[in-house]
């Protein structure tokens, strides 16, 4: 049975070193069993939040509970919460499975407890013929499995994962996405992981909170942060994303009526709450519309500038009446895209639902 209450809840956490704010007002709930990962570009603030749920530092202000408890002024090693660091912070003298052990023998478990539990890690990280193998004659990516089961060994209620995959080749990378996916639903054990890498985020996390300038800006699944962001910054940090210039001429319910500053009128998806007025930007990933014929019915029409052939598929650039680019994704087929020749007079359809307003 698993706690009602959030595994993590952070309340309107500042954090200030000196004059400036690395945290400004954070708030957000994190469930028990959740892959949550805290997503943003460099200096955002994600790892110094994942910091003081560890314990390494303290808030300025604000709240951080633990299943309804306030840790925020508790010390890293009386906290129920293990760091996955990025790099690994393995000892290399000592052997694989000593090092899943050594949590264990600090906090005093008795000898069988300890081998037991060693045995059960390394199964689960399916390393069980490394055991006697000395960590620095380890690979980047057995070190990080390593590094896995010591944190997971004392079984804590909330495992923080700081990139801990920044140092592995994409390959090696992929692989371990799967890897931690898994480690978590088998464990049960709440994770929280950071890192800037939009696809990493994506691929395995419940849940994601963007971050910006100490703030989080959203928090949702994939989906939903993906296909519905609410913001400018949310829009542009995930994926590729086409900005349109336009004005709004009418709202009915969740949608709105925008003119483009590129020719036609187009209704888009609002986000929560939001009531815009005169001008307003709209947005279409790429692979959200379709290129069609200069005389079908589209959404908008320009001139075919490049066309860039990625293998799996091809990058469409058109230049609009307004002169902005607009880009499209088309997935190859064999008949391919030889026929599409820049320069040539082309038209934009939408799929349904593709346009969305940002709040800003």
């Amino acid at each position: 049975m698993f706690s009602a209450l959030p595994a993590i809840e952070v309340r309107d956490v500042v954090k200030s070193f000196g004059d400036a704010r690395a945290l400004d007002g954070v708030s957000v709930r994190i469930k028990e069993n959740e892959f949550f990962t805290l997503l943003g570009p460099s200096g955002c603030g994600k790892t110094t939040l994942l910091r003081l749920i560890a314990g390494f530092d303290y808030p300025t202000s604000g709240e951080i509970c633990l299943h309804g408890k306030d840790i925020a002024g508790m010390p890293p090693f009386a906290r129920p919460v293990n760091t996955v660091f990025q790099n690994y912070a393995l000892f290399p003298h000592m052997t694989v499975a000593q090092n899943i052990g050594f949590g264990l023998e600090m906090q005093g478990k008795p000898r069988s407890e300890i081998a037991a539990r060693v045995d059960q890690m390394l199964a689960l990280v399916r390393m069980e013929t490394l055991r006697s193998r000395r960590t620095s004659q380890l690979s980047g990516g057995q070190q990080q499995r390593v590094a896995l089961a010591r944190a997971l060994a004392p079984q804590p209620r909330v495992l923080l994962l700081d990139e801990p995959l920044s140092a592995l080749d994409y390959k090696l990378r992929k692989e371990m996405q799967g890897e931690l996916k898994r480690l978590q639903t088998e464990t049960g054990i709440t994770f929280i992981f950071v890192t800037h890498d939009q696809e990493e985020a994506l691929t395995m996390s419940d849940r994601i909170a963007v971050m910006s300038g100490g703030r989080i800006l959203q928090v949702g699944n994939p989906r939903d942060i993906y296909d519905n962001p609410q913001e400018r910054f949310v829009a542009d940090f995930i994926g590729e994303v086409n900005f349109l210039a336009g004005q709004v001429i009418g709202i009915d319910g969740r949608t709105a009526r925008v003119r483009l500053a590129a020719g036609g009128e187009v209704v888009a998806g609002l986000p929560e709450g939001a009531t815009p007025v005169g001008r307003a930007t709209v947005i279409v990933r790429p692979e959200h519309a379709e290129l069609r014929g200069p005389t079908e019915q589209a959404d908008l029409r320009g001139r075919l500038e490049q066309v860039v052939y990625f293998g799996t598929d091809t990058h469409l650039h058109v230049r609009l009446a307004d002169q902005s680019e607009f880009v499209l994704r088309q997935q190859n087929s064999p008949r391919g895209t030889a026929d599409l020749q820049p320069g040539a007079e082309v038209a934009i359809a939408f799929k349904p639902g593709a346009a969305r307003v940002l709040k800003d």
